[in-house]
């Protein structure tokens, strides 16, 4: 039970980086010499595009951690596209959602971003994850009234703020109604 609480739900193909890692640059510039190779990307999603049989995403790659969690606060390293069999759905795989893709390259395309052409790498994908959504911050962990140690004693407040502070807003605060 205890080696159970430690596993991942994140599938290995992503968890674990291929043993070369190429860099989107070296994908874009001399795509002769790393077609065909593994790569491990990620990043935000930028667009989806549904085809008969197939998704294509474009991608705005970021850094990848040792799980290959995208992080979003990092600088972009570019752009990409991925080719994945199936429909997925635009209103799941929206923009700015993070992703990660492991699959083999297959070419390179010419595109435009707005009157600029950029020069994509496409990858023909063989396993995705889709990170969940990180969480909201609740207003009670922002809100000035309750300093850190005391935000959720029910020693620290023994009446609701509404009782005594005619300006409290009632949607705020760690008392909702």
């Amino acid at each position: 039970m205890l080696l159970s609480a430690c596993a991942s739900n994140i599938p290995n193909a992503i968890r674990i980086a291929p043993t070369h890692a190429i860099s989107i640059k070296a994908a874009q510039f001399s795509p002769e010499s790393t077609m065909d190779a593994q790569v491990r990307w990620g990043g935000n999603i930028i667009s989806i595009n549904n085809k008969p049989n197939e998704t294509w995403i474009e991608v705005l790659a970021r850094p990848l951690d040792y799980e290959g969690e995208p992080n979003s606060e990092a600088a972009s390293q570019g752009r990409f596209l991925a080719r994945i069999n199936g429909f997925l759905d635009p209103a799941i795989y929206a923009p700015e959602r993070k992703i990660t893709l492991r699959g083999r390259l297959e070419s390179t395309i010419v595109r435009l971003i707005g009157k600029h052409p950029y020069r994509f790498p496409l990858i023909r994908t063989q396993a995705h994850y889709l990170w969940p959504k990180s969480p909201e911050v609740a207003d009670s962990w922002q809100d000035p009234w309750y300093p850190y140690p005391y935000r959720h004693d029910p020693f620290y407040e023994p009446y609701p703020a509404y009782y005594w502070d005619p300006y409290f807003p009632p949607s705020r605060g760690r008392y909702r109604h």
